[in-house]
């Protein structure tokens, strides 16, 4: 670790983070960037006013940080994702800095309330769910831990979409957040990279040897956009790279003075819609191609600017495993393989062995699925077409790695079908999970569980070729961002009693342990937890003019919808104790309030109508006057915002994935954290979870992995679980029948008919002891106390899941960096 003295000579005077200067700063940002008068500038003035202000702050400790990386020539960590769900900056950047309350104090001598200017931030479009979430914790943690890495990403111009209700449904808008601006972007014009597509590839000979030249087709500018990250409670600060679109001409005259307007500026609106939407709807063909071209894009500007960044540095272009390091964040990055293949071979005229050695050394790839349908495919005809250079060096990939593959399974052709990139029996396929597989030096998984089911499974035939190649990193929360941001009261009363070291290492929460017998924490305790319930259901009324109960079990599942996080076993459930209020048979049952979030993909149907489901059953539960104990919330447009009001007043946390689908979780983590409970199968890191809080302090049900694979292997009859089941028996006939759907009796037929005979995901087979879980959880919430003290010890035993542990791990067994900051 350096001091500030020990940097390139700058500006030994940075600007200073005291009220009084900040009152300054703000001002001035207000009049001369901004350019409005404080006598009538608006709440979003003095928002992007401090914004501004704070930002500045920022630049400086980048500034310096970056010349100290390049004084220490250190190795360089390059983190690829597709997303980034960064949330609202402000506020993370207040508290990373350390001048929260200062600021505060600054603006209300202005006469303005910082609590009353963050909330018209709007959260940054650039992710959808948990992958996203780890990307920005992983980030951050970087930062904290004054380890050199950068992220790289697409500046989204809208966001997957803005999620609205109408009548029951799932609507999808345009998700414009850059609408007013962004304070906290650099725009960076000089840096500027090609990004080709179509076209042909020539071949031919010099000096002897073949060399291949891609040419014609269609070219787009690609443009960084920068937003330093600021590390906590030290001075230094990473960047997040992000790449924007851009037409190589603006606008053709020619066309534009011969009257034809529209075809003048075509161009530069098929180029610049690359960058224009999180996720296109890739149900069609055409948002198939977009969605590759998407990947494509920011992977080559990306790369192209760590082989520039590499060379100005003056280190020769043999050094790159020792000097860059670059993590896959899943299979949506995994062209960048052969993309650094092409660079080498094709612009730096490396022999191909040698080229492949150092992509391997450079690269490695994070798994974050279990599911081989998730697993990313592309039709070998679509990459001929529009990436042909690449499918080549994919296909010369595939030759040298299959040949490894006979020299150590010879005759074994079953598995050289099963290993190659190429998937030759479902229409030929490009595997991206294979290319990123065989063109990494290290494949981690994301929970214990996980891992192992990789290895005997899903890649099972790799970690027989390979099997030093894979590791296990468990997933991580940042403590900054889910507890000190995300619920200052348990923050402010944990501090109190142990200090705030666990800001930065959360082991120390284990020091809360002694606290659980303690009578009045457990009160103290209890009343932060009212407090959070309290405005979750302000948000509700606010949002959705229904009244929730504070003084009701708030159980919440907060997932992206999908069938395989099975939030059709939580409606089940609902239905089920909804009959047997209507029954008088609910008297051991506490009020409950189920509450659920999430969005589902523009083109999942099933995930739409479960929503439209919940909703429906929602309509019923709640405006029936015999039905005093429950209530059912859909509440829409999940965000990382929206989560940090919804997750510290959680009593209960559902994480019920099938055993053997869930890669991971966060949210577990960031619940179980926050003092919640955790109702849930032995599924991704749920595992770790009950190992860490012990296991008569969490609430576990249903099959395991080998269960869940045995039953399917003997010919899972979901039938039979309906025919023998009263209760489930009559919950599914009632959705069936149209009890919840009188205007349209048949609108879940399907829905049930499948989950009759198929039901993929095993919601029957586990409906039973998922009911008499929920009977546990009824039974401990009549006992606050003690219900309390468990919360709390979940709260205390949640350290090992910091992000700071998953990063540190990351660096020590993949990466190898090591800390280099300034202080």
């Amino acid at each position: 670790m350096k001091t500030l003295e020990m940097v390139h000579e700058y500006d030994p005077r940075p600007l200073p983070c005291d009220k009084d200067s900040l009152k300054e700063s703000i001002r001035d940002a207000l009049i001369h960037i901004v350019g409005k008068d404080p006598l009538t500038a608006t709440p979003r003035d003095w928002l992007h006013a401090v914004s501004f202000a704070v930002r500045e702050r920022i630049i400086e400790r980048r500034m310096f940080t970056e010349r100290l990386f390049d004084q220490e020539q250190v190795k360089r960590v390059y983190y690829l994702s597709m997303e980034y769900l960064i949330g609202r900056m402000l506020v993370n950047s207040l508290m990373n800095l350390g001048f929260y309350e200062a600021c505060c104090e600054a603006l209300e001598e202005m006469g303005v309330s910082l609590h009353e200017i963050i909330d018209m931030e709007s959260d940054a479009a650039l992710g959808n769910g948990g992958l996203g979430r780890l990307a920005a914790c992983i980030l951050d943690s970087m930062a904290s831990q004054c380890l050199p890495g950068y992220g790289y990403g697409i500046r989204y111009e809208f966001g997957m979409f803005h999620q609205g209700i109408e009548n029951g449904e799932q609507v999808e808008h345009p998700d414009n957040w850059l609408r007013y601006g962004n304070p906290w972007e650099f725009p960076r014009p000089e840096k500027i990279f090609p990004v080709h597509f179509y076209g042909y590839v020539v071949e031919h000979r010099e000096r002897g040897q073949t060399r291949y030249h891609w040419e014609d087709g269609e070219e787009v500018i690609a443009m960084a956009y920068d937003y330093p990250t600021p590390g906590f409670g030290n001075k230094n600060a990473n960047n997040l790279r992000l790449w924007a679109a851009k037409a190589t001409r603006d606008f053709d005259l020619d066309y534009f003075n011969e009257g034809d307007y529209i075809r003048a500026v075509r161009e530069k609106i098929e180029s610049e819609t690359i960058s224009m939407v999180l996720y296109p709807n890739d149900a069609t063909a055409i948002g198939r191609e977009l969605r590759l071209k998407q990947e494509y894009f920011f992977v080559s500007a990306s790369i192209q600017d760590i082989l520039h960044r590499h060379a100005e540095l003056g280190y020769p272009i043999e050094s790159l495993p020792d000097k860059v390091a670059i993590q896959l964040n899943d299979t949506h990055p995994a062209i960048a393989i052969a993309e650094l293949m092409r660079l080498l071979v094709d612009s730096h005229q490396l022999p191909w062995q040698k080229a492949w050695e150092l992509t391997r050394g450079v690269f490695s790839y994070t798994n974050h699925t279990l599911m081989p349908e998730a697993l990313e495919t592309w039709p070998v005809t679509l990459m001929e077409r529009v990436l042909p250079r690449h499918m080549q060096i994919i296909y010369d990939i595939n030759f040298h790695f299959l040949n490894e593959v006979r020299h150590n399974f010879p005759g074994d052709n079953d598995i050289v079908r099963r290993l190659s990139i190429i998937d030759e029996n479902h229409g030929r396929q490009v595997r991206m999970a294979h290319l990123a597989v065989v063109g990494s030096h290290m494949v981690n998984g994301v929970a214990a569980l996980h891992t192992e089911l990789l290895k005997k499974h899903l890649f099972n035939d790799f970690y027989r070729l390979w099997p030093d190649r894979f590791v296990n990193i468990t997933n991580g929360i940042t403590p900054r961002l889910w507890l000190n941001q995300a619920n200052p009261a348990l923050a402010d009363l944990i501090t109190r009693h142990i200090g705030n070291d666990w800001t930065m290492d959360l082991e120390q929460l284990r020091r809360l342990e002694p606290l659980v017998d303690n009578r009045d924490f457990r009160r103290e305790f209890q009343q932060v937890k009212r407090r959070n319930k309290e405005r979750l259901a302000e948000l509700v009324k606010r949002q959705m003019d229904i009244t929730i109960s504070p003084d009701a079990l708030f159980d919440i599942q907060i997932k992206r919808i999908h069938e395989y996080k099975r939030q059709l076993l939580n409606v089940l459930h609902v239905i089920t104790f909804y009959n047997r209020i209507r029954e008088g048979r609910a008297e051991e049952q506490v009020p409950r309030v189920t509450l659920f979030a999430g969005k589902a993909a523009p083109s999942y149907t099933r995930a739409k109508q479960i929503i439209r489901l919940i909703n429906d059953v929602a309509d019923v539960v709640n405006h029936d006057p015999m039905n005093p104990k429950q209530q059912v919330v859909f509440l829409p447009n999940y965000d990382v915002s929206t989560a940090a009001v919804i997750i510290p007043a959680a009593d209960l946390s559902e994480q019920i994935s099938t055993a053997g689908t869930e890669a991971s979780g966060t949210g577990n983590m960031k619940l179980a954290l926050n003092g919640a409970m955790t109702i849930g199968t032995l599924d991704g890191a749920n595992i770790e979870i009950r190992e860490a809080v012990g296991e008569e302090n969490i609430f576990i049900f249903g099959m395991n992995a080998e269960e869940v694979e045995q039953l399917k292997r003997e010919g899972y009859r979901p039938r039979d679980f309906y025919e023998s089941n009263d209760e489930l028996r009559r919950a599914l006939d009632m959705i069936r029948d149209g009890f919840f759907s009188p205007q349209e009796p048949g609108r879940y037929r399907d829905l049930v008919n499948n989950l009759l005979t198929e039901d993929q995901y095993m919601v029957l087979a586990d409906y039973a002891d998922y009911v008499r879980a929920h009977e546990a959880v009824d039974a401990l919430y009549r006992d606050p106390e003690a219900w309390m003290r468990k919360a709390m010890l979940n709260t205390a035993r949640m350290g090992y899941f910091s992000i700071d542990r998953t990063v540190m791990q990351y660096a020590q067994e993949v990466w190898g960096i090591s800390p280099e900051g300034w202080v």
